[in-house]
């Protein structure tokens, strides 16, 4: 069974890297979004206006800080998101209003889809606090999930030009010529034992849940992501039915400057992955065994500090976005896979605008609490002795230093 088809829509023009002048860009676009003169305009004053009609515990705080705590971004990066999803929203008119008959604004729409995918509380719930009902949370949310996989498809793409990332990657544990590191997280669902159709979705720790796989950089932000696949199936084989493999094994990716580790040896350009992952020329995995050599110990060592960023990144990713952490009671099975993706732009962007709610200093590497490790058995023979030399090398740089 293949993954759920996600992101029809998107366009081949969007694989373009993601614009370094960023933070430039998203000023002009709230600049403009604010000095509109339509009837979607936003008052700056908004924020007050808004805590004021919403109930329960943020009801009448203007306080920045309660902001960033109801939405989970900071102003600035709230009012980029609108400025992204803007022309969609208005492109389309819909009869969007609160309980009270009141018309719902482009930051309104906004807000309310921030909240849903932020908090992970339910339809029910969002509709009571933001005073709509439940039909109105679902529908704005899925407008901005189909808005944001156009509009901000730019924050995820390959880069064109990895010599960045190697540096970075070399600098955390002097691993070279590493592009990435890779990891899997499952995203649990509730779902009917009693259809048999489910069982796909039941993995090793017998959750029903789907796979997300993503490829990160040293900043933790992701560089390739593919999600839809069943939880029951492995590591490996999300990997081999992936795009990105696929990519990698054209000669696409991957394929710039190689490092020369003996006469007979060269390290190509790679990415790193726990022993879940099968040990291929461009996906270097940790030794597996005891008793180890020193060299394998002090590869693990290192190896293990460069997967880091992935472990981190999956963990911020849920943290941030509670829809897709927890359990999801009974999800669409087609739209979930686009929810995770747009959670996934969410992440980016906030790295990319250098948002200020980022915080790292209480999260765990664990984000797949309750998950064993589980071992790949694939060895490419080729593979392991290119390991082994770069295990020497390390250890002899290690050892005369």
């Amino acid at each position: 069974m293949g993954p759920i088809k996600a992101l029809k829509k998107r366009k081949r023009s969007a694989e373009k890297k993601a614009d370094p002048n960023v933070l430039l860009a998203a000023s002009a676009a709230t600049d403009s979004l604010h000095d509109d003169d339509d009837d979607e305009s936003q008052p700056s004053d908004w924020w007050d206006g808004f805590s004021r009609r919403i109930s329960g515990p943020y009801s009448g705080s203007t306080d920045p800080k309660t902001f960033e705590s109801v939405f989970k971004v900071s102003r600035k990066t709230f009012d980029y998101i609108c400025s992204l999803v803007k022309d969609d929203f208005t492109a389309k008119p819909a009869n969007f209003s609160d309980s009270n008959g009141n018309p719902l604004t482009l930051n309104d729409r906004v807000a309310v889809a921030l909240r849903r995918l932020g908090s992970g509380e339910s339809l029910s719930v969002i509709g009571e606090s933001f005073g709509m009902n439940q039909s109105t949370v679902s529908q704005i949310t899925w407008r901005f999930v189909e808005s944001m996989e156009e509009r901000a498809l730019h924050h995820l793409s390959w880069p064109s030009k990895l010599d960045d990332i190697k540096s970075k990657f070399e600098k955390i544990s002097g691993l070279p010529n590493c592009c990435g590191a890779i990891d899997i997280t499952h995203v649990m669902m509730n779902l009917p034992n009693v259809e048999l159709s489910n069982k796909v979705w039941l993995d090793g720790e017998k959750n029903f849940s789907m796979v997300l796989q993503a490829v990160v950089d040293p900043d933790m932000r992701f560089l390739d992501v593919i999600a839809g696949w069943p939880g029951s199936l492995s590591d490996d084989v999300v990997l081999k039915n992936s795009g990105f493999f696929k990519l990698v094994e054209k000669g696409k990716r991957l394929h710039g400057g190689k490092i020369q580790l003996s006469e007979r040896t060269e390290l190509r350009e790679y990415i790193v992955g726990d022993s879940g992952f099968p040990l291929l020329p461009w996906l270097l995995t940790p030794y597996q065994g005891k008793p180890m050599s020193l060299p394998q110990t002090e590869f693990n060592k290192r190896h293990s500090e460069t997967r880091k960023p992935a472990q981190m990144a999956l963990s911020r990713l849920k943290d941030k976005w509670r829809i897709i952490n927890g359990v999801m009671w009974m999800p669409d099975r087609n739209r979930l896979p686009r929810i995770i993706f747009v959670c996934c732009l969410l992440h980016n962007i906030l790295i990319d605008m250098d948002d200020q709610t980022l915080d790292d200093r209480l999260l765990s590497p664990q984000h797949d609490v309750n998950y064993r490790q589980r071992s790949c058995k694939t060895v490419d023979e080729a593979s392991s002795v290119l390991r082994d030399e770069l295990s020497n090398q390390l250890w002899g740089e290690n050892s005369s230093a």
